[in-house]
């Protein structure tokens, strides 16, 4: 028995994909011990949206999701924003997109158009566009259907500047970029959208649950809406939350910042319908 449970601990799990602490672990004990310690401004360590390297921006992406189209989206989209996004959220500028192909034989060419209009469609909405990639096929049933792998480049943009200038007008740190660990007591936190919408979507359309509320997922690339904000100034960090929802979203700032974050529960929009869906499933919209 003994045996049995050691033997499972050291295998992956899908919890090693979920975003909370196992996966957290994963990246830290293993990832990072071997491929960490490059020297760059903001390293592979910093365990942060993106990384920094003499002032380049660089995030990589791989995509997965089951379905591939879902209420609101598709993989391809999904692709395209979730980079677009992790580069702005630095205070970055996206540049150029590489996109890479992994499908299994047998996969329907229509579907395969319907999800590059999709990435199309997104990279017009976020004004930056793929300009490099690779495709691979493989045999059936060596793959779930398709694989995406989304790699971007940002600069500096010229409002994080301005931004940092708001910043040093009511505090002595001013941060050269929009990391995890630039929070400290009396920030504020602004959620801009409702929680959970993108999870239920996926899930309920995975599942075929048919809730009869209108659950979409809000996907979408927010750099120009960032661009705007920086604009405003005064942000210190933010983050487009993904696996494990708002919670793990708060969990690393907290741990990062080393600081405690104290959360009004009702004052986080959650749609009534994500908040149903949620009940019937067993499932908490903040970690969705």
């Amino acid at each position: 028995m003994l045996v049995e449970r050691y033997s499972a601990m050291n295998k992956i799990s899908m919890t090693h994909g979920g975003g909370g602490a196992v996966m957290q672990g994963l990246i830290k004990d293993y990832i990072v011990k071997y491929l960490g310690g490059s020297g760059a401004e903001v390293p592979l360590e910093a365990l942060d949206d993106s990384a920094v390297i003499d002032g380049i921006v660089l995030k990589s992406d791989s995509h997965t999701v089951k379905p591939l189209f879902f209420p609101g989206g598709d993989i391809g989209r999904l692709s395209i924003t979730g980079t677009v996004n992790d580069i702005a959220v630095m205070g970055a500028e996206p540049l150029a997109l590489s996109s890479g192909f992994i499908i299994e034989e047998g996969f329907a060419l229509d579907d395969l158009e319907l999800i590059l209009k999709s990435m199309s469609e997104a990279c017009k909405e976020a004004g930056v566009y793929v300009i490099t990639g690779d495709t691979k096929v493989m045999e059936k049933g060596a793959l779930d259907k398709f694989v995406i792998n989304t790699s971007g480049i940002g600069k500096r943009s010229p409002e994080l500047d301005r931004n940092i200038e708001e910043i040093r007008r009511y505090r002595d740190f001013s941060p050269k970029w929009l990391l995890d660990s630039n929070l400290s007591p009396g920030d504020k936190i602004i959620v801009s959208g409702t929680m959970g919408d993108h999870g239920i979507a996926v899930l309920s359309s995975r599942e075929g649950y048919g809730f009869e509320t209108d659950i979409k997922s809000d996907v979408a690339p927010l750099n120009r809406l960032v661009k705007d904000l920086l604009h405003v100034g005064g942000i210190l960090k933010m983050k487009d939350p993904t696996r494990g929802g708002l919670a793990n979203t708060l969990n690393e700032w907290s741990e990062k910042s080393r600081v405690g974050i104290s959360v009004s529960e009702e004052s986080i929009p959650v749609k009534r319908g994500v908040q149903v869906a949620c009940e019937m499933l067993g499932l908490d919209p903040l970690e969705i």
